[in-house]
């Protein structure tokens, strides 16, 4: 796990300031999400607990943070919008509290020294609403006709749990979500049991990697749940119960399996302990996220009809490129969409369509060679050169160094940085290493050059 970044603070009152201990930043200063994430600490893991009733669309929660402090420290704060918090506790002593513009502010009865471990419990309600990032529109928890959705990027776990939203600090999770008997609540990583009692029937979730904030998701509503198993793990598909079960939702969940172990075959193990997809019936779900283990498909990739196995191999392939290896900050996004948008075309090549090369080439001469795929900017962090101009990158680099040295290039990094979090110039130094030439200049061409590169 990898601790937030270290940003001193120069808040707080005096009596906060003395004997060396220091408030934790506010903000990671990360340009793509101002204000969000906190520094001082790393979390470890996340403990929740939520109740939510679609008929009055109130939440009331309960979350236990372990975290490590990673200064000597006398108030932190955690990433919170939209709900009320009632109480909070440090290590079970009561601790101050306040909100403050999407921060809970809190300050234990004593300071907390660097290394020491520590878990905060916080008591909060409210009704939740999204909140708009000005990019893929409105991110976080949304109320819908039957339930409830939780989803979004870079935004929305601070819409439902008080958290530290930057996937810099990735933790493990436990999540128990209560709902009126009849409804499923799908979220993250091994079912657990699910027991019911007077009208109400709470669904559990484990995670047991290391997860990035955004990745968490709660999918609460009328769901068609198929439970099963694949390769000795849980896989657990939903698709909209007023939707057939023969229908192109489910035609394409139904090869996650297949498309998953293909996937294997070129980016090594799969990383996590369960399998699974849901699809929301919700039109304001216009992209598909991976979250971890178990990817949301909004219902625009089915709309002519058909099957949508390319859509299921990207978000499949975030599982090793975004999840298991994460981001450290957002300028380095190509990561993550350069080698989803790449798996497609793989998929594509091994299901009989075209060939990578083919895809290649035509995007190659379709390309706007002014916008970056690196560091692109807030307003272009999902645009079309990230995904696509990051997909070129990736196979010029396989035919740069071959490919042998392109696999194990892609194995080496799934396995030396799983479970952590990365950068491009890791990568660089990475493929350097395996390859044994210098790379440098070829990644500066083919991620930011404003000309289009030589074709290798």
């Amino acid at each position: 796990m990898v601790a937030a970044v270290a940003v001193v603070s120069c808040t707080g009152d005096a009596a906060e300031q003395r004997d060396g201990y220091r408030a934790g930043s506010v903000d990671l200063a990360d340009p793509y999400v101002p204000g969000s994430g906190n520094g001082g600490y790393d979390v470890v893991h996340y403990r929740l607990g939520v109740r939510y009733d679609p008929a009055d669309d109130r939440l009331t929660g309960r979350a236990e943070i372990t975290a490590t402090a990673t200064q000597e420290l006398s108030r932190f704060n955690l990433d919170l919008s939209g709900l009320d918090v009632s109480s909070v506790t440090v290590d079970g002593a009561s601790a101050r509290h306040r909100q403050d513009a999407g921060e809970l502010v809190v300050t234990p009865g004593q300071g907390l020294g660097s290394g020491s471990r520590f878990t905060v419990e916080v008591a909060y309600a409210g009704v939740p609403e999204p909140i708009s990032d000005g990019v893929l529109g409105s991110g976080g928890f949304h109320h819908t006709d039957d339930g409830a959705i939780a989803l979004g990027q870079p935004h929305s776990a601070a819409t439902w749990f008080p958290v530290n939203d930057h996937p810099s600090d990735k933790a493990t999770y436990d999540i128990e979500v209560t709902v009126p008997d009849g409804l499923a609540a799908l979220s993250n990583g091994v079912p657990g049991e699910r027991t019911t009692a007077d009208g109400w029937t709470t669904w559990r979730w484990a995670e047991r990697s290391p997860m990035a904030s955004y990745l968490t998701t709660l999918v609460i509503g009328d769901y068609r749940v198929q439970t099963g198993d694949h390769a000795g793990k849980p896989m657990i598909t939903a698709v909209p119960a007023g939707r057939p079960a023969t229908g192109p939702e489910a035609a394409s969940l139904a090869r996650t399996g297949e498309i998953a172990d293909f996937l294997a075959t070129r980016f090594g193990p799969y990383p996590f302990e369960s399998y699974g997809g849901v699809v929301v019936a919700d039109g304001r779900i216009g992209y598909a996220l991976e979250t971890q283990s178990r990817p949301v498909y909004g219902p625009g990739f089915f709309r002519d009809g058909e099957p949508n196995y390319g859509v299921v191999a990207h978000e499949l392939a975030h599982q090793w490129f975004g999840n298991s290896v994460a981001l450290a900050r957002w300028g380095d996004i190509w990561i993550n969409e350069g080698f989803a948008s790449y798996a497609e075309w793989l998929w594509e090549e091994h299901d009989g369509g075209r060939s990578a090369q083919r895809n290649f080439e035509l995007q190659y001469a379709a390309t706007d060679w002014s916008r970056p795929a690196l560091d692109p900017g807030p307003g272009q962090m999902f645009g079309t050169a990230v995904y696509k101009r990051g997909a070129l990158a990736v196979h010029a680099l396989r035919r740069t160094v071959g490919d042998d040295a392109f696999f194990e290039i892609l194995r080496s990094w799934t396995t030396e940085r799983r479970d952590g979090t990365a950068t491009t110039a890791d990568l660089v130094a990475l493929a350097e290493r395996v390859s044994g030439r210098a790379l440098g200049p070829f990644f500066d061409t083919w991620l930011t050059g404003t000309a289009p590169p030589a074709l290798p």
